[in-house]
């Protein structure tokens, strides 16, 4: 007959945050290995992929690591990815180049009245 295994913690529901494993000791017992969650990784606000350079943790380990292990060096780092940032950059840059040109064509457009 199978050995019975006693669950360590008081929650006896199968949950996904009472996953549980049987473990064979070195004493020969059969024991239960409570299971965490798996992490996902952080994803980019604009496009959705998993952020490059950010570690995949849990929501309270991210409290443990230095700021330097959460975040990318560039502008938007650790919130938008390198493509997106790049998009919005080049966007920002064609906005202005607009308004510029449209200032031009509106000066000329005065000048060439009188």
């Amino acid at each position: 007959m199978a050995q019975r295994v006693t669950l360590r913690k008081r929650q006896p529901y199968n949950t996904t945050s009472n996953r549980r494993r049987v473990v064979k000791t070195p004493g020969g017992k059969l024991v239960y290995h409570h299971i965490g969650k798996l992490a996902t990784a952080p994803k980019c606000g604009d496009c959705g992929i998993a952020l490059p350079g950010v570690p995949a943790l849990r929501p309270r380990q991210y409290a443990t690591i230095s700021k330097t292990r959460k975040t990318v060096r560039r502008a938007y780092g650790g919130s938008r990815c390198g493509d997106c940032v790049k998009t919005r950059i080049l966007r920002a840059f064609l906005v202005e180049e607009a308004k510029i040109v449209k200032k031009v064509i509106k000066s000329q457009q005065k000048g060439g009245r009188k």
